[in-house]
């Protein structure tokens, strides 16, 4: 055993005792965050114009703070693109991370000083708790590999800005940067199959034992991996490989296409990033859900997931919800967030401790006909069937088909399997009952004829990285969406249906 793993014992398990202490006091840390935010954020602009200095409770902030989208914040983040001071949170931020997937284009969530460590710490201890839990520190002295954006920056306002998995590159302890991979020049290169060529070549052959980064661009790593050396299995190529490290999507519906092309058993841990906070992880490796990270500089509100187009949808504290919800996440933080709907769709499966899965974004859902799918319904659906047929699903994607020439109205699932199945028809009534016992409406809609049966259409190989090389979003951590009120994707992706 070499310095690193000896030395991450001890530390992992001061770590690991501090979390699990934190798991009893997560509704005061809530309760205690708000009041620090307010009294942080009392003399900024957005703080002298709702009122903090006299907010003394959540009630107060409820009626003071209504809840935002990015579009409904843009203004804010303007006038410090502009160069205005104390706007949000005191001075400027230190980073803006940039997103893209809104109406309003690019979206620039601000990163303070006092923010950076949660993204930091949330990582480092989702590392700490696997180690702690299993006893396994041996990777800690392997190579590790992130699969993530480009470090270099460009500036907004004179402020540094980029994807937030390359702004985190910049904070990687110096202790881990002789076992980080891709090298820094490829980690630069924005072209997403340069650098996976890039990377490739860096690390066959080197002792990996740590892989980290989205599913979709992880296995695409995976399948270059192979063919480059000849059909071989990732675990045949990096025997000492012991931590996959994933999130950004669900990852069941990916699971077995990864887990084959591993070929034994390697650790998982499942986190649950985004550019305005680190908000859970997996503490207990194989467990389900992720703990919410709740004494973090994050104060979290929960929005019933139906009522949130409402004009006065119900706000909920962490001590509030139930088990079983689907739930919009809110949140107010040290970045300068205030009640801002980060478009995920959250579930609690325990409230002793809080872990929840994401269900889904707010946005990506299919209702033409009233029936409220969302992705936690699909995915469910897909993985049990995919299962059932014994077939690999690659990628997916959904879409109502309204305007029919004959027939019913249905909804078309365009996948992209490894191997098609015996059946496709068949296929497609498993899928298709599979959600008719997870959404009740749309069985209603089944049962009542309004729809047909779904329809899956077999897509080419690579159709989605081909679709997502098309518009520019090839790699990183941008993600096909799932599901869509619309056919815009739909018909996009007509170029690769498989005829």
């Amino acid at each position: 055993m070499k310095i690193k793993s000896i030395l991450a014992k001890p530390y992992a398990s001061f770590v690991h005792a501090s979390i699990k202490k934190g798991m009893a006091t997560a509704v005061a840390d809530q309760e205690n965050i708000l009041q620090h935010l307010l009294k942080s954020a009392a003399s900024t602009v957005f703080g002298k114009e709702h009122g903090f200095a006299a907010i003394t409770n959540y009630s107060e902030f409820k009626a003071a703070v209504p809840l935002r989208d990015y579009e409904a914040f843009s203004s804010y983040i303007e006038q410090i693109k502009n160069g205005k001071e104390n706007v949000l949170w005191k001075g400027k931020p230190i980073y803006f991370a940039k997103t893209s997937g809104t109406t309003s284009g690019a979206k620039y969530i601000p990163i303070t000083k006092v923010s950076i460590p949660n993204h930091i710490n949330g990582a480092r201890n989702a590392l700490l708790c696997y180690m702690a839990e299993t006893g396994n520190t041996g990777f800690a002295d392997g190579k590790m590999i992130f699969l993530s954006g480009s470090p270099e920056m460009e500036r907004v306002g004179g402020i540094p800005t980029g994807r937030l998995s390359g702004i985190v590159n910049h904070f990687v302890p110096r202790y881990l940067r002789s076992n980080q991979m891709p090298s820094y020049e490829t980690n630069c290169i924005d072209d997403w199959e340069k650098k996976l060529d890039n990377i490739v070549n860096e690390t066959m052959g080197q002792d990996m034992a740590l892989i980290s980064g989205i599913p979709p661009w992880m296995q695409m790593y995976f399948d270059w991996l192979s063919e480059r050396s000849g059909g071989k299995k990732i675990k045949e190529l990096f025997p000492n490989l012991k931590v996959i490290v994933h999130g950004g999507v669900n990852f069941e519906p990916y699971k077995a296409k990864l887990l084959d092309s591993l070929g034994g058993e390697v650790g998982m841990i499942e986190t649950f990033p985004a550019s305005e906070g680190f908000f859970a992880f997996q503490d207990i490796p194989g467990g389900e859900g992720l703990l919410l990270n709740t004494n973090a500089g994050m104060f979290y509100e929960f929005v019933p997931a139906a009522e949130i187009g409402n004009e006065n949808p119900t706000r909920l504290s962490l001590g509030e919800v139930k088990t079983g919800e689907n739930y919009a996440l809110i949140v107010s933080t040290n970045a300068g967030l205030w009640a801002y709907n980060i478009g995920d769709t959250v579930r609690f499966v325990s409230t002793n401790p809080y872990r929840l899965v994401v269900t889904g974004r707010v946005k990506h859902f299919i209702s033409a006909f009233g029936e409220h799918v969302i992705g936690e319904e699909v995915e469910y659906a897909i993985r049990h069937a995919a299962e059932a047929h014994n077939v690999h699903i690659i990628e997916f994607t959904i879409a109502p088909m309204i305007q029919v020439s004959e027939g019913k109205p249905y909804h078309e699932w365009f996948v992209e399997f490894e191997t098609p199945p015996a059946d496709t028809a068949a296929f497609a009534l498993t899928v298709n009952n599979l959600l008719r016992e997870k959404n009740i409406y749309y069985d209603d809609l089944i049962n009542g004829g309004i729809l047909q049966v779904l329809k899956i259409t077999p897509m080419k190989k690579n159709a989605f990285i081909e679709y997502m090389r098309s518009i520019g979003k090839l790699g990183g951590q941008n993600k096909v969406p799932r599901l869509g009120n619309d056919r815009k994707i739909a018909d996009a992706l007509q170029p690769w249906v498989l005829k």
